[in-house]
């Protein structure tokens, strides 16, 4: 099957190319941009002799013609004016910008400051977070892929908020991520100078991901109440961790807590839970597919603590991109995704 990626100079749409590279299923057909027509590799060298393609301008009309699928890996607010020139062709679309994930176009207005798509467009859109939502992802033509904090946030909160087991106004998330999530274009605030040997909280109380976390999570559960979440820059080049704090509903055990988990997520692949005592850190996720998932529970507050570490390029952008791609397309959801983390 043949892909098309418009978006290709950020870092999402060079994970991108760096798996559909690899993948026996799906070949990298064109890459476009809305900038400069140059060869893919002068924009990213270590792509040299491995991806040929030469940067071209978007022509739906072209892409359609030639490919079964079509990625977008382009910032937010790009997507939401692309997208109507492909409503009436024959490809399927993978997005992976935040603009077709809010139901709410008031709220993407909100937290996004940007016009949102039209409605119509939007509700075409199938939320794509694999693990929880297959059925759905593999009847879709247009699949919304989740955002990387998201991610990782509601794969370590579904087996408790769906089994209703938590205090649903006690939910905190204290989010942290490599630089590399916050994009390519440069900015005093992540220069080496800055961010070497630093730790930042930004967007405080005022993240676009709020309200794709709240969505899902009332999706789930409809008494679940708005959630306190931080996020913070770390001084790596990629990794995602989440640390989760909830009050448990009722009294229950660690290994109680634990077989929850492990039943939930017996057959999903990429998500690993770890043994109780044993906690996941970002370097053992990197480079790969997997969202590592740890667990303690505080007998003295009540309160459970969740650990979700996940590599924000592959399983929060472009490695779920692909598994949802090849659920849609109804091969095996490993196919091509079978990396092994890169350590140290």
């Amino acid at each position: 099957m043949k892909a098309a990626i418009i978006g290709t100079t950020g870092y999402g749409g060079a994970e991108l190319m760096r798996v559909l590279a690899n993948h026996p299923e799906f070949s990298i057909h064109s890459v476009h941009t809305t900038r400069d027509e140059v060869p893919v590799w002068n924009e990213y060298p270590h792509l040299y002799s491995i991806v040929e393609n030469k940067l071209e301008k978007v022509d739906s009309e072209a892409i359609a013609a030639n490919c079964d699928v079509v990625f977008f890996a382009t910032p937010s607010g790009v997507s939401s004016k692309l997208i109507s020139e492909f409503a009436d062709k024959q490809i399927k679309i993978v997005d992976l910008s935040g603009d077709m994930r809010l139901r709410n176009l008031d709220d993407y207005q909100k937290w996004y400051k940007k016009q949102p798509a039209p409605k119509e467009v939007v509700n075409k859109f199938v939320y794509g977070l694999s693990e929880w939502n297959k059925e759905n992802i593999a009847t879709a033509d247009w699949l919304s892929n989740p955002g990387c904090y998201p991610t990782a946030t509601l794969l370590g909160l579904a087996p408790v908020i769906k089994e209703d087991i938590v205090k649903p106004d006690s939910i905190i998330i204290d989010a942290k991520s490599g630089i590399s999530g916050a994009g390519r274009t440069p900015s005093r605030g992540t220069m080496l100078a800055e961010m070497n040997e630093n730790l930042k909280i930004y967007k405080v109380n005022e993240h676009q991901h709020i309200p794709e976390i709240e969505q899902q999570l009332t999706d789930w559960n409809a008494s679940i109440a708005p959630v306190t979440f931080s996020t913070h820059l770390l001084p790596v080049n990629r990794g995602i961790m989440a640390t989760i704090y909830a009050s448990l509903q009722k009294e229950s055990t660690i290994e109680q807590v634990h077989t929850l988990f492990m039943d939930a997520y017996k057959d999903k692949p990429f998500v690993r839970v770890r043994p109780i005592g044993n906690f996941p850190s970002i370097k053992e996720v990197s480079g790969s597919n997997y969202c590592d998932i740890g667990l303690q529970l505080d007998e003295r507050t009540g309160r459970l603590t969740i650990i979700a570490t996940i590599d924000n390029l592959m399983k929060g952008a472009a490695g779920q991109a692909v598994q949802n791609a090849n659920i849609m397309f109804g091969i095996d959801e490993c196919t091509g995704l079978n990396f092994v983390p890169m350590y140290p």
